[in-house]
């Protein structure tokens, strides 16, 4: 059987943490930012974890893990 391809999409967004976990970038972040207050702002910076609902989703897009 040949093997899967990882979606060229989900190595540029997500990556994944040691125990599994999923981790994203915030969305809302890139422009128009002068219409969000600095609240919005500084809660979104960084990365997150994905929801649970859509972890599936990610790893049968990365079938062999990310790097």
């Amino acid at each position: 059987m040949p093997k899967l391809k990882t979606k060229s999409g989900v190595k540029k967004r997500f990556k994944f943490t040691a125990t599994g976990k999923v981790k994203h970038g915030v969305a809302g972040k890139r422009h128009r930012l002068i219409s969000h207050n600095a609240k919005y702002i500084r809660q979104n910076r960084g990365t997150s974890v994905l929801a649970k609902a859509d972890v599936d989703h990610v790893k049968a897009w990365a079938p062999y893990g990310l790097k």
